[in-house]
């Protein structure tokens, strides 16, 4: 049995429009999640067969596939669910203070992780997570889906910066995409993943 799963969509495909179109949600979705859920339960299957046979020669791609491919899933699993058709505006409570404190305000978080989105180079995503060795929230830019992350930080806000995730509504213009895409931002649904990640002791 499969040991990864495509979760459902919260929402209908074409809910987001006129921000994200619903071709596009029904594509990433049913197809490139599809694909990363695929991968990672081929590559453990792939890994459960080389420690049977006692052949490790394949490991370092292994290894690489297994990353790439959870992480895929686990980022977007979480950008489904970041994103609602009520969304938009500003957090509130626990987590607005905590962005107060981090970051010097809202606009100073929102224009950081724009930038950070915008700016990766080729493939990736921008990010806002909770590391727990210091207790804080920071603003991470992601490398294809696991490169370029301190080790034990909880990602609570992802933006998809990979073309699949835009490109047949906002062209190569990745920037436009970005600033649609805090008009459908989940915050309650940030302040629960907020209020989780401070619950788990840091590993050091």
């Amino acid at each position: 049995m499969p040991t990864y799963a495509l979760p459902e969509l919260p929402y209908s495909p074409g809910a987001l429009e006129p921000h994200y179109s619903g071709e596009i949600i029904s594509l990433h979705h049913d197809k490139h999640h599809a694909a990363y859920v695929k991968g990672a339960n081929d590559t453990l299957d792939a890994l459960a067969a080389a420690r049977e046979a006692g052949d490790f020669g394949n490991i370092n791609q292994l290894s690489r596939s297994f990353a790439f491919h959870v992480s895929g899933h686990v980022l977007h699993s979480i950008f489904w669910t970041n994103m609602s058709p009520d969304g938009g505006g500003r957090p509130e409570g626990e987590l607005a203070t905590a962005i107060d404190e981090f970051f010097g305000g809202f606009d100073a978080l929102q224009a950081q992780l724009t930038a950070a989105t915008v700016n990766v180079q080729g493939i990736g995503w921008g990010a806002l997570a909770w590391e727990p060795v210091a207790g804080k929230l920071i603003v991470e830019q992601i490398y294809d889906h696991q490169g370029n992350v301190g080790a034990g930080s909880v990602p609570l806000l992802v933006i998809d910066a990979w073309e699949h995730a835009y490109y047949l509504q906002y062209k190569n213009v990745r920037a436009d995409f970005v600033k649609a895409f805090w008009n459908i931002v989940n915050w309650p649904n940030v302040a629960e993943r907020f209020a989780a990640a401070r619950t788990v002791p840091a590993t050091i």
